[in-house]
């Protein structure tokens, strides 16, 4: 059985010793789960299921989007679910499950349960094709999913006048205790000849970013910035809110859509931290306020 590993090789995951030390760690620590990352007042629901012909993305929560491309409807890592772990939910999704319109492609970045949610797979509307990262496939399989297609870093498909390109991220994964990344982890890029769109996925700081700048013209990078702390047992697997900065102007890319945050309870950091510290990172290096899309849940971009 194949074992998947990241660039350079680096290890993201932690020992068990770590994970205690963490817990205890965590126990002295108090933080405010009161203040939550708000719903759009204004949602797009009509427009959106009307659309066929114009780009948006909509922000679920978490790392669930749906975006609107070349007449396509994509989500990326959809999870509707109530509880991960034995914590709960803090924000309902955006938009409910009924109200998405019916889905084209479905796009997962690895396999941890916050980004592959069999049960919300199920409650999809549509026959929606499948983009998995390799290593995949059989488990969709197993699940009664035949629309798979696995991909290796760096490869690309066509699907509906898009170009999907799966890329390096910096993580690990595990759904058991005997399947320690047996499947890989990436990103994901959409990209038609009027623009490109780059899913980050889940990752740490890592040189793949460079990498992916040299091959790509991205124009909204959906960026991760949450589940940072501690950064001692983090950082290999989950970007900083300043190295996320770091990574986006690496990227060259157009406009930041800051995600994984706020939604579940994964790390010490709370959803309002991660942004606190995204923005002041921003106004440090005076970056253009148009290029930082901060969306709240619900809210949609066209």
């Amino acid at each position: 059985m194949k074992i998947f590993s990241n660039l350079d090789n680096v290890t993201s995951y932690k020992s068990f010793k770590d994970l205690r030390k963490w817990q205890r760690e965590r126990r002295k620590k108090v933080k405010d789960l009161s203040i939550n990352i708000e719903q759009s007042p204004t949602k797009k629901v009509r427009e959106i299921n009307e659309n066929r012909s114009r780009t948006s993305y909509t922000w679920i929560g978490h790392s669930t989007f749906l975006i609107q491309m070349n007449g396509m409807n994509i989500l990326t890592d959809p999870v509707w679910a109530k509880r991960m772990g034995l914590e709960k939910r803090l924000t309902e999704p955006g938009i409910s499950l009924a109200e998405l319109p019916e889905i084209d492609v479905v796009v997962i970045s690895h396999g941890h349960y916050d980004h592959l949610d069999f049960p919300t797979l199920k409650k999809l509307k549509g026959n929606p094709q499948y983009f998995v990262p390799a290593g995949m496939k059989s488990l969709f399989n197993r699940k009664g999913y035949q629309k798979v297609i696995e991909m290796n870093w760096w490869e690309n498909t066509e699907h509906g006048g898009i170009t999907v390109h799966f890329v390096p991220a910096q993580h690990w994964t595990r759904r058991s205790l005997k399947d320690m990344n047996t499947s890989h982890w990436g990103g994901w890029i959409f990209q038609t000849p009027k623009e490109t769109i780059y899913f980050v996925g889940d990752t740490g700081y890592f040189n793949g970013f460079n990498q992916i700048a040299d091959r790509f013209s991205i124009d909204t990078v959906f960026m991760p910035i949450g589940a940072f702390e501690p950064e001692w047992f983090m950082a290999p697997a989950h970007i900083s809110p300043e190295d996320s900065v770091k990574a986006f102007m690496e990227l060259k890319a157009k406009y930041f859509v800051p995600m994984h945050y706020g939604t579940y309870r994964l790390a010490d950091d709370t959803g309002p931290e991660a942004l606190e510290r995204l923005i002041h990172e921003w106004e440090k290096l005076q970056l253009p306020k148009e290029q930082l899309k901060v969306l709240l849940l619900g809210e949609t971009v066209i």
